[in-house]
């Protein structure tokens, strides 16, 4: 393992925010981080200090003396005069036409789609969404120690983001990435950073470890202040005594993520909403019968399309750049035409529509004031929220609600237009790629406010792991004129656009199984021996006897600890006592932990 990258005591503030304070870490070979946190709260700050592009107001940054670094910001700062193949592949040594014989640019260039763009076009011809892909092929053809990425899958479809993902982790590069996608995330990422209020805390493995132990570390502050109330008494009592007596603070069990999760009920029920939203939109939403809708420039997207919107349907479109997702969109909206056949709206409908553009709203009105004037109040489901409280559900604090819009940064604008979409309290919600600048706080709280929203909806996303959680149906666009349901979601997509382009057998996912877990290909059990029926029944008896013990465990945790409790409360403790049960405590803490893992050992070897 060798250093790359080096922060040592790093501060850095703009204006009156300081958004890195004393910031010490490193970078090594084999490390893949994945960096997040909210928006405005520095990971861009971080991505640039430690890349070079800004300096901190103190600290050292220091890179190895040899490194190979590349960085893609979001501002995608190219010539406008220059030919994409001059922005990518000519700084390789090879002419334009050379790109085929390398077999990485050929990758690259045929992932991230530059050669349907055409290397001869002008980069000033291209939109936003190309320029960020062409940035992004410009760094990737290259041979790097370190590539730092921000915010690499906007703008990409589904299968543009698997691709990146399979391609950085059959590369041996380092990798730092500001994402808020989270199957991206959990897919590529061995590390995790989260940076808030001026620091950065450290996290091992990708999304699904970061949320486990976010919420672990929640759980261990909660249970620690609740121990703190009941020894209250207990400190009054040494205090009184004069010499304090000496006990050794018991170490709190890290107990398996099944414990946190297992009195959670489901996000939503889908039956109730849908007969809610019944209630609220009759049996009518929008109907397409018989329709062709055309694209802009006079392409035929779909033909001969016949589609009823059922009153709480959640559905999820996805489809490559280009396929009309968003045409569709429109169309569904009444805001397109309709080249053929005709479009019935229910009369109850109101529509909520999140676009891609961000709305034109006054610098100089203050954040609440622009939420106020769409509604003061709003029901979600069984609850009535305010403005400000819906404002502070997605991130806005209650002074930055006082702050001038002009002040905001992109992600913040785009949160604003959330709240105002959804303070109009719509029936009918569309959402055109919602995960664009929204940071995963804000999704995770755009998704459990989803899950009491009684109505219907529709999402495009490059984001499976949204669509995953908040649509129940999906449907692709595949360029044959056709509007194609899928039930296996997501899998069944990739597998169809795999079979398409000449492939054959099941899509790697990178780690991401179909319980949406995060664990390596080799795990797998693809390519090792499968176990017999008998193993599989001995392992199975082995893991059932080790779940009854950990059982009697958690029965004698739960009974000393009771004990702990009550010898504390006494006027006069005994702290020999004390002393003896969390001695007591700590040895069957310790057996746990030893079964626990030997059941999940137990695990591993059953799914091989």
């Amino acid at each position: 393992m060798a250093n790359l990258i080096n922060l040592e005591n790093v501060s850095k503030s703009y204006g009156l925010k300081t958004l890195l304070d004393g910031v010490s870490l490193g970078v090594q070979t084999g490390d893949r981080i994945g960096v997040v946190g909210l928006n405005g709260g520095g990971k861009t700050t971080l991505l640039e200090v430690m890349s070079g592009i800004e300096p901190p107001d103190s600290g050292r940054v220091t890179h190895t003396g040899d490194l190979r670094l590349a960085v893609v910001t979001q501002r995608a700062e190219l010539d406008d005069d220059a030919t994409i193949g001059h922005v990518v592949v000519e700084p390789l040594g090879l002419q334009t036409f050379e790109w085929a014989s390398n077999a990485r640019v050929r990758d690259v260039l045929g992932g991230l789609g530059i050669v349907e763009l055409g290397l001869d076009t002008r980069v000033g011809s291209l939109s936003g969404g190309e320029r960020r892909r062409v940035n992004l092929a410009a760094a990737l053809v290259q041979d790097l120690d370190l590539v730092a990425l921000d915010e690499p899958t906007n703008h990409l479809d589904v299968e543009g983001v698997q691709w990146l993902a399979e391609h950085l982790l059959a590369r041996k590069v380092a990798l730092i990435v500001v994402t808020h996608d989270r199957w991206f995330l959990d897919t590529v990422a061995n590390r995790t950073w989260e940076v808030h209020d001026g620091t950065v805390d450290f996290y091992e493995g990708g999304y699904n470890d970061w949320t486990f132990a976010r919420a672990e570390r929640a759980r261990q502050a909660e249970a620690m202040e609740q121990r703190r109330r009941n020894l209250a008494r207990k400190e009054l009592a040494w205090l009184r005594r004069g010499a304090p007596a000496r006990t050794s603070k018991p170490r709190y069990r890290v107990e398996a993520a099944e414990a946190l999760i297992k009195d959670v009920p489901p996000p939503r029920d889908t039956v109730e909403l849908m007969a809610f939203s019944r209630q609220r939109q009759g049996n009518v939403v929008v109907e397409l019968e018989d329709a062709r809708i055309d694209s802009p420039d006079g392409r035929t997207l779909v033909d001969h399309l016949t589609w009823r919107l059922a009153p709480g349907e959640r559905i999820g479109l996805v489809g490559v750049n280009g396929s009309g997702k968003t045409t569709l969109l429109r169309t569904i909206a009444g805001a397109h035409a309709l080249a053929a056949g005709r479009r019935i709206e229910g009369q109850t409908v109101r529509l909520g529509w999140l676009r891609q553009e961000l709305d034109d709203l006054d610098g100089d009105r203050r954040l609440i004031d622009a939420v106020e004037d769409v509604a003061s109040r709003v029901q979600m489901g069984t609850k009535e929220l305010t403005a400000s409280q819906l404002a502070e559900r997605l991130g806005f604090n209650a002074k930055r609600q006082r702050d001038f819009i002009r002040n905001l940064s992109g992600g913040e604008r785009r949160r604003l237009q959330l709240t105002r979409v959804l303070m109009a309290e719509p029936n009918f919600l569309l959402l055109d790629e919602p995960t664009n600048d929204l940071d995963i706080d804000t999704l995770q709280e755009l998704e459990s406010l989803l899950d009491s929203w009684p109505g219907t909806l529709i999402v495009i996303s490059h984001d499976r792991y949204l669509i995953e959680r908040i649509a129940d149906n999906t449907y692709a666009l595949f360029g044959d004129g056709k509007l194609t349901h899928l039930p296996g979601g997501i899998e069944e997509y990739l597998e169809r656009r795999k079979q398409a382009e000449g492939g054959s057998g099941p899509v790697d996912l990178g780690g991401y199984d179909e319980a949406g877990s995060s664990g390596s290909s080799e795990s797998s059990g693809s390519s090792g021996k499968k176990l017999s029926s008998a193993e599989e029944h001995a392992l199975q008896k082995k893991m059932n006897s080790t779940e009854r013990k950990m059982a009697k465990l958690d029965e004698k945790i739960a009974a000393l600890e009771a004990e702990m409790a009550e010898a504390s409360a006494t006027t006069e403790p005994d702290y020999e006592e004390l002393k003896r049960l969390d001695t007591q405590l700590s040895d069957v803490r310790v057996q746990h932990e030893e079964l626990e893992m030997h059941w999940l050992e137990l695990g591993e070897q059953l799914e091989r």
